[in-house]
């Protein structure tokens, strides 16, 4: 039995306690821990004891915990970022897919045949731009590829992006616009990221091109999205994540036909610890045994 003693706060749900203890560890009340595997949100975050070496926070988007001053330098921080990739780009593909093929058209308008058949378009052929291909990309880049489609990746460093045609960085997205069919976005919220999917990139785009966040809201200038939508810029936006969130009830975007919004479920949180409890385990080991972590946070940048 290992000595190692891991709090799972604020409720001890039974996945994660699980996987804590397949691992040999103790899980004990924060008081005695040397690990906080936090599952609760930022404004709920306790005082840690000094003893505290390490926390591993469920989501993989940490702006609340960054703006409230709660990641320091004092002990280990991780995120979940890359724990829920494959859930988050099956939903990212399933909304591509439902605007491209008109399924929430059809559903708003029955058999409306004449305009839904001829708004429908394919993947095959398309390029499809994913703004932020970390490890949401990597898992979404085959399954684009399994439709027929190509693939243009944005990340900060520019390095090649396994499986995608081509790697540009943040900087040299005007030349990435005119190459592109559709976008996915999937970058991190930060200041720098705020609203970088703005009026000039909706101008920029085809006519055709439907655009995708399953990131976070402020990442779209949602002002500027509507004006694209109703003038036909764009052939559509589907939605996991808006600004602010949820909509407002009168929000025109909830009555525009090629708008899709669903409700911040591209991982959905009744699953969340399901889904992250393996990886908790996984880095319970490795910081054990003193060898690199997985999804370690660096405190002076925001993700």
């Amino acid at each position: 039995m290992s000595d190692l003693a891991v709090a799972v706060e604020p409720i001890a749900d039974p996945y994660v306690v699980a996987a804590v203890e397949s691992t040999g560890a103790q899980v004990v009340d924060l008081a005695h821990a040397r690990v906080l595997v936090w599952l609760g949100d930022p404004g709920d975050f306790p005082a840690l004891p000094d003893e505290v070496e390490w926390v591993a926070l469920k989501t993989a988007g940490i702006e609340g915990y960054v703006r409230a001053g709660i990641v320091d330098d004092r002990r280990i921080w991780t995120n979940a970022a890359g724990f829920y990739a494959e859930n988050v780009a099956e939903h990212a593909l399933a909304l591509l897919l439902s605007g491209l093929r008109q399924i929430n058209t059809s559903v708003l308008r029955h058999w409306d045949k004449e305009p839904i058949d001829t708004a429908v378009r394919t993947l095959r052929s398309s390029t499809v731009t994913i703004v932020g291909a970390g490890g949401i990309g990597d898992a979404l880049i085959p399954r684009l590829r399994a439709c027929g489609a190509d693939i243009i990746a944005v990340n900060r460093s520019g390095r090649a992006v396994p499986g995608a045609d081509r790697t540009f960085t943040v900087d040299e997205l005007a030349q990435v616009w005119p190459l592109t069919d559709h976008v996915v976005v999937a970058a991190p919220d930060t200041a720098e990221t705020r609203h970088l999917i703005n009026a000039d990139v909706f101008a920029a785009l085809p006519r055709h091109a439907w655009v995708v966040n399953i990131a976070r809201g402020p990442l779209i200038d949602q002002q500027a999205l509507r004006t694209a939508l109703v003038a036909g810029d764009i052939a559509g936006a589907a939605l996991d994540v808006t600004d602010p969130e949820p909509p407002d009830p009168d929000d025109p975007l909830w009555s525009l036909p090629n708008v899709i919004i669903t409700p911040h479920i591209a991982n959905p949180a009744s699953g969340l610890p399901r889904e992250l409890a393996p990886w908790v385990a996984e880095n319970i080991r490795r910081f054990t045994a003193g060898t690199p972590m997985l999804s370690v946070i660096t405190p002076e940048r925001d993700y």
